[in-house]
């Protein structure tokens, strides 16, 4: 049987159940009298859809509210405990694995810091890198005790741009890290030990950020808006749909001047090489700083902070980092300004470990060059703020991509996860990372 557009009542089925579980899962708890004007169902329709979900509890009461003039009206809820999923942050100093339920309640974590020291390309060392996946995932399942059949799938936010292969599923290029066409997924199938029906959702991290924090966090409520990672390097995610997955931009790749620094992408004058820790912190040595030797990039940065402006009312800032973070809110400034101008968002949202480091007093000097190269009148609608989900905003929009597919099915799981079989020299490297 097709209904009159061509869908069939399948499909219809399956588009109400996911307008109940999206609208229950980020305005709930409602009450089915509040759910059919809402989402614009019969209240016979909303009647079977909730049957249904709270039979294969997806969906469970909440209490309940009074009515006007009537009998209390029951109040409904996504049920955590059907199911939940897991995120990964690839970081620029660590890997991040966190296990939420269905809510995005946190039921585990763990971190495994990646190499401070030695060449960027070793640090991101593809078996590494897989290997801290792995044990990651093993540690959240068997720390929290779930059963890895509840998972409804594993989402990774990595650096680089992130494409699709029939053959391998996502694959990463992320040129400042030295990977060139990594099969991410399908080394993560072959390595890590879950159901072969277990999906993953692979992407940029920027953009993992960006739906994060459009979602749950500084984002809310924006029509439009871009936000920034900034951490070793510098990405962005633009956000035109407040429900939908964002755009991830090589932002940190825009030149700024030309013939100008070397960039980590081997290009001279990019946005990063200016504007990003790992570049902020050479220029304060090139400048006569001293950066604590042997340190990661995330204490070297406190230092500097420190430096710019001592705990110590008597102490003398240091002339060359207070130089420096001058010179980077400029770039910065400009960078912004680049957005406001392309995109017109409402808001710019700065996350990352070293976005919320500098904190909002750096944001504010930032936002003062955003005024002196933007154009004046979208530069008067757009605010620039910090993200507020914290360092976990990365996790948490790589869980929502799983999350997001299980609604989309209407709250039902794939039967398979893709699968093809691996070249050869793939089939070797897993090999290398399996104990």
């Amino acid at each position: 049987m097709h209904a009159t557009s061509g869908r069939t009542v399948r499909d219809l089925r399956r588009e109400n159940r996911t307008s109940v579980l999206r609208k229950l899962y980020f305005d709930g708890p409602m009450s089915r009298l509040m759910l059919g004007p809402a989402i614009g169902l019969s209240s016979g329709s909303i009647s079977n859809v909730v049957a249904e979900l709270v039979a294969e509890g997806l969906v469970e009461e909440a209490g309940s509210v009074d009515s006007a003039g009537g009998r209390p009206q029951t109040l409904l809820r996504i049920s955590p405990g059907s199911g939940c999923m897991i995120g990964v942050d690839v970081g620029e100093t660590r890997v991040r694995v966190e296990l939420f339920d269905l809510t995005l309640t946190e039921l585990a974590r763990t971190e495994r810091a990646l190499p401070s020291t030695g060449p960027r390309t070793a640090r991101y060392d593809v078996e590494l890198v897989v290997a801290h996946v792995r044990d990651g995932i093993a540690e959240v399942v068997r720390a929290a005790g779930v059963d890895p059949d509840r998972l409804l799938g594993v989402g990774v936010g990595v650096p680089g741009i992130v494409a699709h292969a029939p053959e391998d599923g996502a694959v990463v290029h992320g040129q400042t890290i030295g990977w060139d066409a990594v099969p991410f997924e399908r080394l993560l199938r072959r390595t890590v030990e879950l159901p072969d029906t277990v999906p993953y959702w692979i992407d940029n991290g920027a953009k993992t950020l960006g739906l994060a924090e459009m979602r749950f966090g500084a984002g809310r409520g924006a029509r439009s808006a871009v936000t920034v990672l900034f951490g070793s390097g510098v990405g962005a995610c633009v956000v035109t749909d407040p429900l939908g997955p964002g755009r991830a931009l090589e932002w940190g790749h825009l030149t700024v001047n030309v013939r100008g620094r070397r960039c980590r992408c081997g290009a001279r004058g990019c946005l990063e090489a200016y504007a990003g820790a790992e570049a902020l912190l050479a220029r304060w040595r090139e400048a006569g700083g001293t950066p604590p030797e042997d340190a990661d990039e995330e204490t070297a940065l406190t230092a500097l902070l420190a430096a710019a402006a001592p705990a110590d009312p008597d102490a003398e800032p240091d002339a060359a980092a207070l130089a420096v973070l001058e010179e980077t809110a400029e770039y910065l400034g400009a960078g912004f300004a680049d957005l406001v101008n392309l995109f017109q968002p409402e808001r710019i949202l700065v996350g990352g470990w070293a976005g919320l480091q500098l904190g909002a007093g750096f944001l504010d000097r930032v936002t003062r060059y955003v005024t002196e190269y933007a154009l004046r009148y979208p530069a008067s609608r757009t605010t620039v703020g910090l993200g507020t989900l914290g360092p976990e905003a990365v996790t948490v929009g790589a869980a929502l991509l799983p999350l997001d597919d299980f609604f989309a099915r209407g709250g039902r799981r794939p039967e398979t996860a893709p699968s093809a079989p691996a070249p050869a020299w793939q089939t070797a490297l897993a090999d290398r990372v399996t104990p």
